[in-house]
């Protein structure tokens, strides 16, 4: 490798360390990301005698008689918890609630931004699975959804299972179906430019958690052959000669895991990750994060023109420059600073929203199935090609679109409280979500959000208060 290489790849590093070199700065001096703000109005103080005692007796007594206007006199309707015990975050681990809550936090703002749905990140000290169901089902009142987040596996499936057999709103673990929802729809449009049908490809997974086998899962129900998938856990290809996973599954452990066992790997194929990769069209990676979880060389020994999902974060099992020596077709990663991010931002708030919309009452594979479909439409009217298999974050117009496929979806499933047509759906999505990235803008005009370029220049001082505003 000549210097002139070797600089380039230290400038590629240097520009991947510096989202965390910012976050340091920018979350010290925002102190967080979110606040609770109201949107009624407050002509006078006399209006206080309407949002508060005496007049909110009168909605109060209204929801104890008929419990479903709950939706129509309060913030429910449109709120989520974002719940988690800290036990599997980013790729991080077990870092404990506390360490969590930044992620939380994150994952609230882009509720918001991207669905214009408020949500609520509440971190758990217990890793208690079934304390966890518990806390869940005494909040779930006030509530329109709840997001499960960043929970370690296999409680994660079990916390799940349960909670959406128990609560009366939709409950959905987002490592589990939103990444899933959201490689769905990268991995159509990448197999749609390499010429290969999902089910004439051999399919590989890297890591065997939450994320990846709800992946598998869902790749299956789109149209992937078992038979020609292989899933590798950190102890190699999963198989029926895995008798650690069997005596697991016997003692109602990684269930999930065995009957991935029991169903894929027509091949026979047994190994690590190098022998699963052989011969595969496609591999996706959830696993640990990298850089040198998998060697970029393996890619060597894949079909021609080779898909790879490297999907870990913070850092992706291998770097995109890395892939691209060794004859990757289409590379994606988890992060917004690489082309193609497989990251489940794409999925969650739009997901949410057609959900909301119609008041479903759970989330159903087949509604994720949905938003994939119409999130890689998104991208392929707009003309997919190596760098761009998947639309944006900074694209506005999937995601109401996502929203729409959703809720039409819950209605032709039954799992909808209301029913509203095609337009009616796409006018409520686009100007909630029209609405809250308008909001940001205009606070951050008028000065009421600081501006981040005077957080460089602080040494660490917290952002200022809003200028006093001249009176007209």
């Amino acid at each position: 490798m000549s210097n002139d290489e070797e600089i380039t790849v230290e400038e590629r590093l240097e520009k991947a360390k510096k989202p965390g070199q910012d976050a340091m700065i920018l979350h010290k001096y925002y102190g967080g990301k979110i606040e609770i703000t109201s949107k009624a109005c407050v002509r006078s103080f006399n209006d206080f005698a309407i949002w508060y005692s005496p007049g909110v007796a009168e909605p109060c007594k209204a929801i104890a008689k008929e419990p479903d206007l709950v939706y129509e006199h309060t913030c429910k309707w449109n709120t989520v918890a974002v719940v988690s015990d800290g036990t599997r975050v980013l790729g991080l681990g077990d870092i404990g609630p506390e360490a969590a809550m930044p992620v939380m936090e994150g994952k609230s703002m882009l509720f918001k931004y991207l669905g214009g749905v408020d949500s609520v990140p509440i971190c758990l000290d217990t890793k208690d699975p079934q304390k966890i169901i518990d806390t869940v089902r005494l909040i779930a009142p006030s509530f329109g959804g709840i997001n499960l987040e960043d929970i370690s596996n296999p409680k994660c499936f079990d916390i799940l299972d349960e909670l959406r057999r128990d609560c009366k709103i939709p409950v959905w673990h987002d490592d589990q179906q939103g990444t899933a929802c959201v490689t769905v729809a990268a991995a159509i449009n990448a197999m749609k430019l390499v010429g290969k049908k999902f089910n004439e490809s051999n399919l590989c997974v890297v890591g065997a958690g939450a994320a990846a086998i709800a992946i598998s899962r869902l790749l299956l129900a789109t149209g992937f052959n078992p038979k020609k998938l292989s899933m590798c856990d950190s102890k190699g290809i999963l198989n029926l000669s895995r008798d650690d996973i069997r005596k697991d599954a016997a003692n109602g452990k990684f269930k999930q895991k065995w009957e991935i066992c029991e169903k894929t790997n027509g091949a026979g194929k047994t190994g690590g990750i190098k022998e699963a990769m052989k011969g595969a069209d496609i591999v996706v990676a959830a696993s640990a994060p990298g850089p040198g979880t998998i060697p970029a060389e393996w890619i060597k020994g894949m079909a021609d023109d080779p898909v790879v999902f490297a999907t870990a974060n913070p850092i992706p099992e291998m770097w995109p420059w890395e892939a691209k020596e060794y004859g990757v077709k289409i590379f994606a990663t988890g992060r917004s600073d690489f082309p193609n991010q497989v990251n489940n931002s794409m999925g969650f708030p739009a997901i949410f929203r057609g959900t909301l919309d119609v008041r479903a009452k759970t989330i159903t594979d087949e509604m994720c199935i949905a938003a994939a479909e119409e999130l890689a439409k998104c991208a392929e009217e707009k003309g997919i090609h190596e760098e761009y298999i998947i639309p944006k974050m900074s694209e506005i117009e999937p995601f109401p679109r996502e929203a729409v496929a959703v809720a039409l979806k819950a209605q032709q499933q039954g799992v909808a409280r209301l029913k509203l047509s095609r337009q009616e759906l796409f006018e409520r999505a686009d100007f909630m979500i029209r609405r809250s990235r308008e909001m940001t803008d205009k606070l951050m005009k008028e000065g009421f959000i600081a501006d981040a370029e005077l957080a460089f220049n602080s040494a660490g001082a917290p952002a200022p208060a809003p200028k006093k505003r001249s009176k007209k």
